[in-house]
């Protein structure tokens, strides 16, 4: 008896010891397009307890496979947003494929009338703004540019991406700095098909997070949040073209993602004006009309993990070397202060090689509960060489006044440090926190140039000035700034603030300005220029006192905070005549912050600001700048800091039933003291600094403290589908208007411009074989002055853009990007319109359509240009450079794809209680 219950159990445990574990793998489509479903929940139960045994989040093509499972019965769920829950019992009695699995779109019948479910595509959250990425189609192998741009809100202004009214400053990737504030370099290394949503918000600077206290400053941030099962494996471009006139391009960007380890190396040669490596093949933002015809060779290297359980470290490096060959022609109407008329004519042409190493890093040390370290260092150095030359003549418009022929070449160098250490110490008692900070930068310059410059003088009689001198600048200079705070809760909803801060700033530069006597080759003969050399060292310290009160509920915030500044500047001068000028500065700024969460997917919020601006050394160093001989420039040592009050408002609403949007923009600044440049024409010959003669018709332009100046701008975005094109339909408005105070030949008065803009963008979300966007932008000006009328003028400004691309039989590829820019009321001549057309032709190749081999054209009808106009304060005028034009080539490009196979639940899971990571909120 004994031995057969030996048996038995021996046989009951050896039959338990080999029970298999399995794999259940399938492919989850729409029931109705059959197309794929990425990134939908599958989910494993028990039938018995329905306890969670396993789960995954299908892949890009809706595959997914769930590994070791026992034996048994199962209950199957798979959901996504917008469609019906499937449920499906399964039994586990070997490895089980499903095959494909269709899921429906969700429905509800009323009155036998159907109305079908929209898949959302966003929400808000308090002050952020989510948006669901599967939402908007884009083709296979489009970057994360591409995904951004089809988003509400999001526009691209003068080659800068703006994201409700406001530049993008930085891109986070799952909360973690990607190649720092380089937007375009970050969106143009990451694939559209890894992102899973993408938050923007206003990112508060880290005083603020660590404190709890909003100081105002803010960086408008688009954090992408990824897919979990793209976050393990390799993905990336590679490409290499060359084509006609020699054009060339060659580049890399490959990400090895190992979780929270994450690494990027980016590399890129060419001589098309590519001036960051893009993961488009067909990448015509990233080539927009620029400045001159540029060659640019790129290194990149970005890094992020975690070390342990309490160390976050990001940091990048990029090395960058640019030649740039750059023509241009510029209009200028100067400000005058009767009807008579000032103008200048300039050809400029100029060559600058620029080589360009920037390094950043993040290191968070999370010491426990209670303590927390953060230290941002920043190293950059660049060295220049330029060799250029213009042409230049003042008229009154019938006759010449003045004419320069100007050339230089030259050497710089700059080095810059900048550090930023925060530590943060929770007590026991909620809301009782302190927060120190500290601040160090060094930066140094080093210029060397020879210019040599021909002057003639018209008025009284003609005169020819020859000038041929030799440039030594050395600048230098430092800073440091230091503060504490702290916050005591004094009831559950409201807390205090209290802060104190103290920095310092000093710039010293020496500029040493010889005429060259005799240019003999090996020892040139020079001879020191005593009024146009210069020592002088600038001081400027600070102490700031702040004390903040909040209030806040769970749909409203309210925070006011009044601080007071004593400031002491410092100037003096060591050469040609040594002077010392003393200035002290007290103010009191006030703040007031209002955040109201109306609904859940609406909120308001309100900002009132303070600040003050010190000059910076240019503006103070009383030294004649002669880089033009017929418009001089010289600083001005009793500049006071500038006082500004600004207010600002945000709207963002969105339903997510109907998918409809709007963002609401307005802000008005008024500026005390605003530091404008002043301008006097000579009307006869005037000695400005002992040594010094201003020709007749020359300028001198000089700053000056002036009242008087405040703008006002605001931007409105509507977004919403349109189903029958399954399309989205944004529309923009936008309003500006600016009053600048201007001083001329002793006179005050006013540069007055209004600006009236809209436009509209028509974005496809049809699938990742077709995709369309066409986009419009239009805005009226009028410039009015009250010195001159003769320079009142209104101007009208029209782009719009056309791109589409389309993969059809057998894997051919067709793309055309269609640019078109229309101008009306510019200078003579400068009135121009063209349009640019790029198209390509590609073929897919390879088993996995990862390769592809493309015919590319660039300007087909030779019509690029770049003309733009710019008013400031003295001048208005219009510029029109040099611009890359026709070339064909013949480019290769393959895309690197290989991750696991899935993220598990609870990482995910994990993962969205936490926002994907970010680091926005308030650490205490």
């Amino acid at each position: 008896m004994k031995t057969k219950l030996l048996t038995i159990l021996f046989l009951a445990i050896s039959s338990f010891g080999m029970a298999q574990n399995y794999t259940l793998k399938g492919k989850i489509r729409d029931g109705k397009n059959q197309e794929t479903i990425p990134n939908a929940t599958v989910l494993l139960l028990n039938v018995t307890d329905s306890s969670q045994v396993d789960g995954i989040i299908s892949d890009l093509d809706g595959n997914f496979e769930i590994e070791s499972i026992k034996e048994g019965d199962y209950l199957l769920i798979i959901n996504y947003l917008g469609y019906e829950d499937y449920f499906r019992t399964i039994q586990m009695l070997g490895n089980l494929d499903l095959g494909t699995i269709s899921i429906r779109e969700q429905a509800t019948d009323l009155d036998e009338v159907t109305i079908q479910a929209r898949r959302s595509t966003s929400q808000n959250k308090s002050d952020t703004t989510m948006f669901n990425a599967d939402a908007f189609k884009t083709m296979r192998d489009a970057s994360a540019q591409t995904l951004i741009e089809k988003l509400p809100g999001v526009t691209s202004e003068d080659g800068s991406l703006q994201a409700q009214g406001e530049a993008i400053a930085q891109i986070l990737v799952d909360g973690e700095p990607f190649f720092g504030t380089d937007v375009r370099t970050a969106l143009q290394n990451l694939p559209a098909e890894v992102i899973q949503s993408i938050e923007i918000y206003d990112q508060l600077s880290e005083k603020a997070r660590l404190s709890g206290f909003d100081d105002g400053e803010r960086l408008k941030t688009i954090n992408i949040i990824t897919k979990p099962n793209r976050r393990k494996g390799q993905f990336g471009r590679t490409s290499a073209g060359y084509g006609t006139d020699d054009r060339y391009l060659v580049g890399a960007s490959i990400n090895d993602f190992d979780d929270d380890r994450r690494i990027t190396f980016t590399g890129l040669s060419n001589n098309i004006n590519v001036t960051d490596f893009s993961s488009d093949p067909n990448a015509q933002n990233n080539a927009r009309p620029q400045n001159g015809i540029i060659q640019t060779h790129i290194l990149g290297l970005n890094y992020s993990d975690k070390w342990g359980e309490k160390i976050k470290v990001s940091g990048s490096y990029v090395f960058s070397s640019r030649e740039n060959f750059e023509r241009s022609t510029r209009f200028r109407e100067f400000i005058t202060s009767g009807e008579s008329d000032q103008l200048y004519d300039e050809v400029s042409t100029e060559t600058r090689i620029n080589n360009r190493h920037q390094f950043d890093m993040r290191f968070e040390y999370d010491i426990d509960e209670k303590n927390r370290i953060v230290f941002i260092p920043r190293f950059s150095a660049r060295f220049e060489t330029e060799n250029s030359g213009f042409n230049g003549e003042t008229s009154n418009g019938i006759d010449p006044i003045n004419t320069v022929e100007n050339t230089r070449n030259a050497e710089n160098e700059d080095y810059d440090i900048f550090n930023r250490i925060f530590y943060s110490h929770k007590f026991d008692k909620p809301g009782r926190t302190l927060t120190f900070r500290g601040r160090m930068s060094e930066n140094w310059n080093k210029d060397r140039a020879n210019r040599i410059a021909r002057n003639e003088y018209f008025v009284p009689e003609s005169r020819t000035e020859i000038i041929n001198q030799q440039i030594n600048r050395d600048r230098s200079g430092s800073s440091w700034e230091t503060g504490i705070s702290f916050t005591e809760a004094i009831s559950e909803r409201s807390q205090l603030e209290l802060e104190y801060e103290i920095g310092n700033r000093l710039n010293d530069s020496d500029q040493l300005i010889f005429d060259v006597i005799d240019e003999a080759i090996d020892e040139p003969i020079l001879e020191l220029d005593t009024a146009l050399s210069n020592t002088f060292e600038s001081k400027f310290l600070t102490q700031e006192t702040e004390l903040g009160y909040q209030y806040k509920t769970e749909k409203i915030r309210i925070q006011t905070e009044l601080k007071y500044q004593n400031a002491r500047l410092d100037n003096t001068q060591g050469f040609p005549q040594a002077f010392e000028l003393q200035r002290t500065f007290e103010s009191l700024q006030p703040t007031v912050r209002f955040n109201y969460q109306i609904t859940d997917n609406t909120n308001l919020q309100l900002d009132y600001d303070t600040r003050v601006q010190e000059p910076n050394l240019r503006q103070l160093q009383p030294v004649v700048d002669n880089t033009n001989p017929l418009q001089l420039y010289v600083g001005n040592p009793d500049l006071d800091q500038s006082y500004s009050n600004r207010l600002r408002m945000r709207f963002r609403s969105n339903n997510p039933e109907t998918d409809q949007s709007w963002f609401l923009f307005a802000q008005t600044s008024f500026v005390n003291n605003i530091i404008a440049n002043s301008s006097f024409i000579a009307e006869e010959a005037t000695e400005i600094q002992p040594g010094i003669v201003l020709e007749p018709g020359s300028q001198l332009f000089s700053p000056v403290n002036l009242n008087g100046y405040w703008d006002l701008r605001s931007w409105a975005n509507y977004g919403m589908p349109v189903d029958f094109l399954k399309s989205n339909l944004n529309i923009n408005a936008g309003a500006g208007i600016t009053n600048r105070p201007t001083f001329v030949n002793g006179e005050n008065g006013t540069n007055f411009s209004r600006r009236l803009s809209t436009g509209l963008s028509l974005s496809s979300n049809i699938s990742d074989q077709i995709d369309f966007n066409i986009w419009t932008r239009m805005s009226f000006s009028r410039v009015e002055n009250s010195l001159n009328p003769n320079l009142n003028n209104n101007f009208f400004n029209q782009r719009a853009r056309v791109n589409f691309n389309w993969i059809f039989w057998e894997g051919f590829v067709f793309r055309t990007d269609i640019n078109y820019q229309a101008n009306r009321g510019l200078s003579e001549g400068f009135d121009q319109n063209f349009t640019l057309v790029n198209m390509s032709l590609g073929k897919k190749i390879f088993g996995n359509q990862r390769g592809e081999i493309s015919l590319n054209v660039y300007d087909l009808f030779r019509q690029n240009n770049n003309i733009r106009r710019n008013i400031t304060d003295t001048f208005i005028e219009d510029v029109q450079t040099n611009v890359l034009q026709r070339y064909f080539m013949l480019t290769f490009s393959y895309n690197i794809r290989r991750f696991a196979k899935g993220t598990n639940m609870e990482d995910y899971q994990d993962l969205m209680d936490d926002g994907g990571g970010r680091r926005r909120g308030n650490w205490n």
